[in-house]
């Protein structure tokens, strides 16, 4: 039986609704936009779409799905949250009750998906332009970490800025801005280069999610916001239920990263 293409979204989610992929997705899907995803009950769905308007960075949102409908038609056909991300974090009063692979039998009449800009989505260009992305090479997922750098809160949601890290030579750092300026839907331009304890980090090597970084000599630390940013707020808000991505396993979309500010403008949602 010939291997799944998973650098085709499509057969990548197939596989994953399909039980036969649940790693990590940086390095898969192509060029496809990738998605964070955080699930709530319409009676926190308000405050925290005022949430991420507040805090574009870490949050930028790119589809919001009707209460009960598990689709994203607007990222791409026939996607369906309730299987097709690879695992799943249950939160229950903001405490972490499961880790999951499929979340169908707690799908709820109520429930309002959120779908946020996923650095993965940044790291071909930045592999194209012959800057390394470590984690990549050695099968790890990306290193996250909380800082004392605190979001702007919104109703229920506050807590703390998580930002990945990514480690490269000091000399590719500026071109890595460069490069990744032009994703503002991937979270953009790193927040912070260098010393890792300006910014709250006590230990490179104990990320609070994801893999031990490889860090070499020579390597500066690069830090972009991060998409887990909203299971710190979840943390906070203590929602009687919450479902998001387990860190690094995300929504693979059918936008391509590099156009899809021109896809998503005008239909992205707002407040009124």
């Amino acid at each position: 039986m010939a291997e799944a293409d998973l650098s085709d979204p499509r057969r990548l989610r197939a596989e994953i609704r399909a039980g036969r992929f649940d790693a990590p997705t940086a390095g898969v899907g192509g060029d496809a936009l990738q998605a964070n995803l955080v699930i709530l009950g319409a009676a926190d769905a308000a405050d925290f779409l005022r949430y991420c308007q507040a805090n574009p960075r870490p949050c930028p949102l790119l589809a919001v799905g009707a209460p009960g409908d598990p689709s994203l038609p607007a990222l791409g056909e026939g996607i369906d949250l309730r299987h097709d991300l690879p695992r799943y974090h249950v939160w229950k009063t903001g405490e972490l009750a499961e880790r999951r692979t499929d979340i169908a039998d707690l799908w709820r009449d109520d429930m309002v998906s959120f779908a946020l800009g996923c650095s993965f989505s940044f790291e071909a260009a930045l592999s194209d332009a012959g800057i390394p992305v470590r984690h990549q090479d050695a099968g790890r997922n990306v290193a996250m970490y909380r800082t004392n750098i605190p979001t702007r809160p919104a109703g229920r949601f506050s807590g703390p800025l998580v930002v990945s890290m990514r480690a490269m030579p000091a000399a590719d750092a500026i071109e890595a801005v460069q490069i990744c300026a032009r994703y503002p839907l991937a979270h953009g331009a790193p927040v912070h280069l260098g010393d890792p304890a300006l910014i709250g980090i006590a230990d490179l090597a104990a990320p609070d999610y994801g893999d031990p970084p490889d860090i070499r000599d020579g390597d500066i630390p690069v830090f972009w916001a991060c998409g887990v940013t909203p299971q710190a707020a979840i943390v906070e808000a203590r929602p009687d239920i919450a479902i998001t991505h387990a860190p690094g396993h995300m929504l693979v979309t059918d936008i391509p990263a590099d156009r899809a500010e021109a896809i998503l403008t005008g239909i992205r949602p707002t407040i009124t």
